[in-house]
């Protein structure tokens, strides 16, 4: 594992282990049988492997995943190329541009938060309260103040003043939603173009009699080419990274 994998690990996983979950528990104080030491260890262990399970869930509802992934989708389903471009191709092209868009986020999390912990400058629990704080920051720029609101009207915890004094378990769906909206916003823009292709050349065959031959068939190739002339796949990503900015 790179240096860069290892930072965006480690981003995710202090991310999610809140202080309170981590201390509450008293996990410091636990002791079985004459090697206290060991036992604790062991229990942070259960709980590393446990969060490590978690990770998926992480990246997709903290960072720019989940917009970028519905979007091609979109995409490929607009195209009606059934599984071309493929699973794995989709999800791997988001899983790096999701690392390109967040990388000035994980770079700020390492020198604050990762670099002052692994050199035992600072607390676990403080190193995880400096690593939320550009996580929220790079969620609440893409987060709608409708979408904070209700949920922090659903948690009966309205009387926040500074935005970055909001829970985390209020940050995180409010930005999944959002971010879920401007997907299929952006999913509605895409699928305009090749609905004109497809209704035209549905138009044609009824009008030439060709009920039995199915539009999408002539229409794939007018739309496959009509995305490669326009550049299709620079327009998307472009689009995608600058909507970030």
């Amino acid at each position: 594992m790179n240096k860069k994998a290892k930072y965006l690990l480690f981003s995710l996983f202090i991310l999610l282990t809140i202080p309170d979950l981590t201390y509450a528990t008293g996990l410091d104080n636990i002791v079985i049988g004459n090697d206290p030491t060991a036992t604790v260890d062991s229990v942070r262990l259960l709980i590393f492997m446990t969060v490590l399970t978690l990770i998926p869930s992480i990246l997709i509802m903290t960072t720019a995943f989940t917009r970028i992934i519905v979007t091609l989708s979109f995409l490929r389903s607009g195209l009606g190329s059934q599984q071309t471009p493929p699973n794995q191709i989709l999800i791997g092209l988001a899983l790096f541009l999701t690392i390109f868009i967040m990388q000035p986020t994980i770079q700020t999390i390492k020198t604050e938060s990762f670099d002052p912990f692994t050199n035992n400058e600072i607390t676990q629990e403080e190193a995880i309260e400096r690593a939320e704080i550009p996580m929220k920051e790079f969620m609440l720029k893409q987060t709608r103040e409708k979408d904070i609101a209700l949920f922090l009207r659903v948690s009966n915890n309205e009387n926040v003043n500074d935005p970055l004094d909001l829970p985390i378990s209020v940050v995180i769906p409010a930005f999944a939603i959002s971010e879920l909206r401007t997907a299929f916003s952006i999913g509605f823009i895409i699928y305009i173009p090749f609905l004109v292709i497809d209704m035209v050349v549905a138009s044609i065959l009824m009008s030439m009699g060709m009920f039995m031959l199915p539009p999408v068939l002539i229409s794939l190739p007018f739309k496959l080419l009509l995305f490669v002339l326009v550049d299709g796949w620079y327009l998307i990503v472009e689009s995608l990274v600058e909507s970030f900015i």
